[in-house]
């Protein structure tokens, strides 16, 4: 039986520094309750740090069921590259299990493209929209935010009411390139055009340098989809 994904889930601030811990409680195969000690420091409240670690569980120790293995191979990936890695396999794991992050993901990306920087009501207002004006929203897509900005995926301003884009960061290596490309597909839940993905929103924090074609044709958890001469999509193998 598949784990139910929850409506927002991740409306929490998660610090980069607990997300490297608990790539590390995943390689050593150890509990993520070593990471409750620094949770702690800065959230006193036992229920609090249980929701947290309840988050980082699932970017690492303990996915949702049907990302067991997409997750399992992203932390062979850390063991392998180490904390270079760290960014882009805790967005991707995000991203893939919680949709409303990967939502609010999308909407900065889009919004940044456009002009570099965006008002945070604005993005809040446009989360509200599709997610409704429910109580805990907005303040789900602050502590979103909240989190990237530890991540050094974007910035704010010193009023905290803008986000602003920062430089890109690079990736090289065609295993994790592949593993992030197939965390947005299976964030769409959907087949992406792959000329789109270098400049795909929900992936906006990075840029590949790997010629994408030629990487998702040698992935063996993704496939090239035709239609006509030129246009082509990457899907989930097995999912066409």
């Amino acid at each position: 039986m598949s784990t139910k994904v929850p409506l927002i889930g991740f409306d929490r601030f998660v610090d980069f520094a607990w997300c490297r811990a608990a790539l590390d409680a995943a390689v050593t195969q150890s509990s993520i309750e070593v990471v409750r000690d620094q949770v702690g420091l800065m959230l006193p409240g036992i229920e609090s740090q249980r929701k947290t670690l309840d988050v980082l569980k699932r970017l690492s120790t303990k996915p949702f069921e049907h990302l067991d293995d997409f997750i399992d191979r992203g932390i062979a990936i850390y063991k392998r590259l180490g904390q270079d890695a760290v960014l882009p396999l805790v967005w991707g794991a995000s991203i893939a299990s919680y949709p409303f992050f990967g939502k609010t993901c999308e909407t900065v990306g889009r919004l940044l493209a456009l002009q570099g920087d965006c008002s945070i009501k604005e993005l809040q207002r446009r989360i509200a929209e599709q997610y409704g004006d429910r109580s805990g929203v907005e303040r789900a897509v602050a502590r979103v935010l909240q989190s990237q900005e530890s991540w050094h995926a974007l910035t704010r301003d010193e009023t905290a009411k803008r986000v602003f884009k920062l430089e890109a960061v690079v990736i090289h290596d065609d295993e994790l390139t592949a593993w992030a490309i197939e965390a947005a597909v299976r964030y769409t839940g959907k087949p992406v055009s792959v000329p789109g993905l270098q400049s795909l929103p929900v992936l906006f924090p990075f840029n590949f340098t790997r010629p994408l074609a030629y990487v998702v044709s040698n992935s063996p958890n993704l496939i090239l989809r035709s239609e006509g001469p030129s246009n082509q999509f990457v899907a989930l193998r097995g999912s066409i």
